[in-house]
């Protein structure tokens, strides 16, 4: 009991300082002139990584790589199947070609990287230089196509930022929310991790499971809550975008900084098994969304019951 009240406040602080970061840094950029379009690509497309990039940071450094590659290979699975399949159901999602051709086929070359680089059963500094190369060169074609015009995603970008209200306005408020963002997630990450173990030791399941499912579902709420909204207010560009953008950022990101301050051995049943619910899911939704440039609430439905699935396979076949 006492390990999954530590999980729950963990998942609060990492979802409040998730959100502070967030609010924060849109204010900071809108006071220094970053454009709208930037700050939708980078800072609430990127920013909703926070609490996986910290969690996986921290974990490892603490010496648990099986959380730190779970967090971003169960949020990756559970951002697809849980996340888009909730929002389709919610209403239809439209999604425009540029974002499909660059985003989309961009969530399957990272996952295919991947599976790659795993070939030696560990992401080495090396491994961790690739990723984060692939991020660079993503970013920088991402850029120059919102900026060219050309691009009818850059509204998307402009309506992500939009979606986050509230602001604060002073310079203090901006740098007090940056600052108390930054708190919130290392601590929650440290009270979410020390939870999630303890659960682990408990029920005899090992890090990895727990790091692919509990952890990977608590540091993706800032996902689920932006697109959610987003879906309600029939902005699917934005719900799309997202959680496109996240699951780039995810494997490349997130993997890559990890991976360069510490190398990860990957667990065994990662290796058997969830790398390939990765790719399959990654290209099972390219598909959805390449058929009639939409996610139909029929697809919607079929990527919960494969989250269901993946769930029940996860705990009752590789739940060592």
């Amino acid at each position: 009991m006492l390990n999954a009240l530590w999980v729950m406040l963990g998942i609060l602080l990492l979802t409040g300082g998730g959100e502070a970061l967030i609010r924060g840094s849109l204010a900071a950029a809108k006071r220094l002139g970053v454009s709208p379009l930037l700050s939708g690509l980078l800072i609430v497309g990127f920013g909703t990584s926070a609490p996986e990039l910290v969690v996986s940071i921290d974990a490892a450094i603490s010496g648990r790589p099986d959380i730190a590659v779970g967090n971003v290979v169960g949020s990756n699975i559970g951002n697809s199947l849980l996340i888009l399949g909730l929002c389709a159901l919610i209403t239809p999602l439209a999604v425009k070609p540029l974002v499909l051709r660059r985003d989309g086929l961009m969530v399957v070359v990272a996952s295919a990287l991947f599976l790659i680089l795993l070939g030696g059963s560990a992401l080495v500094q090396l491994d961790a230089a690739i990723l984060l190369f692939a991020l660079l060169l993503y970013l920088v074609l991402a850029y120059r196509t919102e900026r060219s015009g050309a691009a009818p995603s850059a509204e998307l970008h402009l309506a992500e930022s939009e979606e986050v209200t509230a602001l604060p306005t002073q310079a203090w408020q901006i740098i007090g929310a940056i600052l108390f963002g930054l708190a919130l997630l290392i601590v929650g990450s440290q009270v979410l991790l020390r939870g999630a173990t303890g659960i682990a030791t408990s029920f005899g399941v090992s890090e990895a499971v727990i790091g692919l499912t509990l952890v990977a579902i608590g540091t993706s709420l800032p996902e689920l809550s932006i697109s959610v909204i987003a879906a309600f207010r029939r902005h699917a560009d934005v719900a799309i975008g997202n959680i496109l953008g996240s699951n780039i950022f995810n494997v490349l990101g997130i993997l890559g900084i990890s991976a360069l301050l510490q190398p990860l051995p990957i667990h065994p049943r990662i290796l058997q098994f969830d790398q390939w619910v990765l790719m399959g899911t990654a290209l099972l939704l390219f598909v959805f969304l390449y058929t009639g440039r939409r996610l139909s609430r029929t697809e919607g439905g079929i990527l919960l019951f494969g989250y269901g699935a993946y769930l029940t396979v996860s705990f009752t076949l590789f739940g060592a």
